[in-house]
């Protein structure tokens, strides 16, 4: 029956990413996910201590519900990264309680391989975990590692794991955890805001090889099966994002600290700049016949998506055409802002990927940016001392207006000033976002 339940599983979760890679489909994807892991909790009451089971599924499910019901839709990353964490810590305290349940007979080599591995590939998704998600809440900036001293870590832990396999004792098991925490913590360190996005998803990959490791130290197919589609698709999607940002993945992966900046660029803390308010913004929008929004964290974090879909639906009655252009990094996870816009209704087929839009921005009315600071930023393509040079931007500042919607006239993740605030097309709003859109839909 355990073998049925598993296989079903497997089946659904694999339905689910297919269906995942479609915003048309989503919805039955993550319904098939739902089923998938209903099946799979089932197998752990085959075989296995009933009561502990039921007790461990009703203390965890508990606290889903209580995070599920809490955390508001601008922390989703930051609750990724938890998640993330847990599996890694949950890797490592399995390969020691396997460790540590061994008969006298001690740990063949195999075995002691399996540990090893588990626990290294745990240990630094637990730590990497913590450490993004104080990034992505902003606690945290981070600061410049050599690479060399990663890569010094990183050959103690290979050696740690050859001596673990051959003599399988607790010291060499302790310093395996010991180091590989603290790689975890140095490969996160320095990485820069702009790709905290890629690290998240790499992030995940972790996560699902460390669960597969799991599965092969408990001799569970299903751990194996689903850890293994967690691990690739998590690469995969990591190697996308970074060839649309034209970046290495090693790069990012192996961060020395170059892509952190030390403190923001203030060459332009004197320039002057162009502000309007929602008045203005109206007539502009209310006289363009092609409009192009661009979400960014900005909206996330005001909630505008449904003032923006209000907005949008205005501008529409009155015969104007009206885009939405997403950058595969904005925002503070992948899809994050395709998610922000799904919740709002705003229709699939208004929504474009940056291959897709940057093309249009030319022919281009106006551009109403809500945040999206990094992903606009002409360094990006102009600066080449830039932390985030080389990284493909949506093309903003082609349009014939920029509108930009920012709190302030402050650096943006990543911790570059945006040239995009000065130019002489730009018109800044300053101030809440979802505010600042009510207010401009009012005017409309």
């Amino acid at each position: 029956m355990g073998e049925i339940l598993n296989l079903m599983s497997a089946v659904c979760f694999i339905l689910s990413l297919k269906n995942l890679s479609s915003a048309a489909t989503s919805i039955r994807g993550n319904l098939y996910g739902i089923i998938g892991m209903a099946f799979a909790v089932c197998v752990a009451f085959v075989g296995n201590n009933f009561s502990l089971s039921f007790i461990a599924i009703v203390i965890g499910g508990a606290i889903g519900i209580y995070v599920a019901r809490k955390i508001s839709m601008t922390q989703l990353p930051e609750m990724v990264a938890c998640f993330h964490s847990l599996v890694g810590l949950s890797a490592v305290l399995i390969d020691c309680a396997t460790f540590l349940s061994a008969d006298s007979k001690g740990i063949d080599t195999i075995t002691a391989l399996e540990i090893a591995l588990g626990t290294f590939i745990g240990a630094i998704t637990f730590t990497g975990s913590l450490i993004a998600f104080l990034k992505l809440r902003g606690s945290y900036r981070g600061h410049a590692i050599p690479l060399y001293f990663n890569m010094g870590i990183a050959v103690v832990n290979a050696l740690l794991i050859i001596a673990f396999c051959y003599s399988a004792n607790s010291v060499s098991l302790s310093l395996l955890i010991l180091f590989s925490l603290l790689l975890g913590l140095t490969l996160i360190v320095p990485v820069g805001g702009a790709d905290m996005p890629v690290i998240v998803s790499m992030l995940n990959s972790y996560s699902g090889w460390a669960a597969s490791g799991i599965g092969f130290t408990l001799s569970n197919d299903l751990l194996i099966i689903t850890g293994a589609i967690v691990g690739a698709s998590g690469a995969i999607l990591s190697y996308i994002m970074c060839k649309g940002m034209n970046r290495s993945l090693i790069d990012v992966i192996f961060a020395s600290g170059n892509n952190i900046s030390a403190s923001a660029q203030t060459k332009n803390k004197n320039r002057s700049f162009k502000s309007g308010a929602a008045e203005d913004a109206a007539f502009l929008l209310k006289n363009a016949s092609s409009v192009i929004i661009v979400p960014g964290y900005g909206m996330a974090t005001s909630q505008a998506q449904h003032a923006l879909k209000e907005m949008g639906d205005l501008l529409k009655k009155n015969g104007t055409s009206v885009k939405y252009a997403i950058h595969p990094v904005a925002g503070r996870m992948p899809g994050h802002m395709n998610v922000l816009l799904a919740e709002a209704n705003v229709p699939y087929e208004d929504v474009f990927e940056l291959d897709d839009i940057n093309s249009s921005f030319a022919a281009c009315d106006v551009a109403y940016v809500v945040g999206a600071n990094d992903v606009t930023n002409p360094a990006a393509k102009d600066d080449p001392s830039s932390s985030i040079y080389g990284m493909p931007i949506l093309e903003v500042n082609k349009a014939r207006t920029v509108i930009f919607l920012k709190r302030s006239m402050g650096t943006g993740y990543a911790g570059v000033e945006n040239e995009l605030f000065f130019a002489p097309n730009t018109m800044m709003l300053l101030g809440d976002a979802k505010k600042m859109t009510e207010e401009v839909v009012r005017a409309l």
